[in-house]
């Protein structure tokens, strides 16, 4: 992987993550659940030459050590994350879980982006339709099913890991959200996802950060519910995956989109895996992005 390991640091740690380099305008991008800073590698290769990304690893995820204790300090850190890079509204680009966690970063007034770039990852439902679908995740059933699809919160020893790294990347192609991604991506992700702990490893992210993270309250201001997109006012973009999560709720999405001028919907062919199946469609959205907020700003663009 590209790039200088970097830790920013947060009210109770630091974060890791990857300074890609590059000039320019800042670009945060911020991953999904069970993925890490190394996702964007591909995209980020496709950026540096105009502006500035940086990847971080969540809390639970990659390789930082902080856990989450409640629902909404992975998000709450985008703002100490961006304070540390000292960076003037940057543009943010959030894939899945990490796209609701640069809309909610900015609807609660932490943030004030150039830009957001959200994709795949809206919230549609109401309040009550998303408790039920957070409560759901917390189940006994949906614990079962993340350990066994993807190994969460799984140690390994050193064999153990380069086993199953290899089996990833010999596997990728028929992988439902890792078909079409670069091998070297898929092993680049996936070894990123064990931690070091004590002689062996543990996988990233632990059914306990999920189960965490999706504890959200129920009276939250900022809640992950459409009624979150009412809170923004920055231009936003919003990237659907032709065969992602959200695809046959196209409709509920448009409508987001249509509420308020400076939104724009755009679709990929793609599996809900955009930055590593897609990365040159999706760097060449967030270049776009970055080349409208430097031609309306009256000020440096970093």
């Amino acid at each position: 992987m590209t790039g200088t390991e970097i830790e920013l640091p947060v009210v109770d740690g630091v974060l890791s993550g990857v300074d890609f380099g590059g000039h320019g305008k800042g670009v945060l991008l911020v991953h999904g659940s069970g993925h890490n800073a190394a996702a964007w590698t591909d995209v980020a290769s496709l950026l540096v030459s105009e502006c500035h990304p940086i990847a971080l690893d969540l809390r639970g995820h990659g390789q930082t050590r902080l856990d989450s204790t409640g629902p909404e300090q992975y998000w709450r850190d985008l703002d100490s994350a961006i304070t540390a890079l000292a960076w003037d509204r940057p543009v943010l680009v959030g894939h899945s879980t990490g796209g609701y966690a640069v809309t909610a970063a900015t609807a609660s007034g932490l943030l004030e982006p150039a830009a957001l770039c959200v994709v795949d990852g809206v919230v549609l439902g109401d309040r009550d339709a998303s408790l039920a679908e957070h409560a759901d995740v917390r189940t006994t059933e949906a614990a079962d099913r993340l350990r066994r699809m993807f190994r969460y919160g799984w140690k390994a020893d050193d064999d153990q890991v380069r086993a199953y790294v290899e089996q990833c990347v010999r596997e990728a192609g028929g992988d439902r959200l890792n078909a079409g991604a670069r091998p070297g991506l898929v092993e680049e992700v996936t070894r990123r996802s064990f931690l070091r702990r004590g002689h062996g490893w543990v996988r990233r992210p632990t059914i306990e950060e999920v189960a965490t993270v999706t504890a959200v309250e129920p009276d939250a201001e900022v809640f992950p519910a459409v009624d979150v997109y009412d809170r923004l006012t920055c231009p936003m973009t919003i990237v659907l995956a032709e065969d992602g999560f959200h695809a046959s709720r196209r409709d509920e999405v448009r409508a987001v989109v249509d509420a308020v001028p400076g939104r724009r919907l755009i679709d990929i062919s793609s599996n809900h895996n955009i930055p590593m199946t897609r990365p040159a469609d999706l760097a060449a959205i967030v270049l776009d992005l970055v080349r409208d907020r430097a031609a309306t700003s009256d000020g440096p663009i970093d």
